[in-house]
């Protein structure tokens, strides 16, 4: 990914929005600190249909919520027994 100054990225943003749309998503920098990315609009896509829904929209669903709020059952890895000598 590519890093961009915020004041770059302002000043060109044409040129910012074009690499993002042809290298991936860009990095926005802000007094050097990583402060936003810029997400061609596929990658957005794919990320909001594999995000898991948010606690408020678990307890607003209309449906029964508890099979979203507990994990599946025997996904656990358990410790083995440790012998005491």
């Amino acid at each position: 990914m590519q890093t961009w100054p915020v004041q770059d990225a302002k000043a060109r943003f044409s040129e910012f929005l074009d690499a993002c749309v042809s290298k991936g998503p860009q990095v926005v920098t802000r007094r050097g600190t990583e402060t936003a990315v810029l997400l061609p609009i596929d990658a957005w896509r794919r990320l909001q249909a594999a995000a898991r829904p948010s606690l408020k929209q678990i307890l607003l669903m209309e449906s029964p919520r508890t099979e979203s709020l507990a994990p599946e059952r025997g996904r656990a890895r358990r410790r083995q027994a440790q012998e005491w000598e």
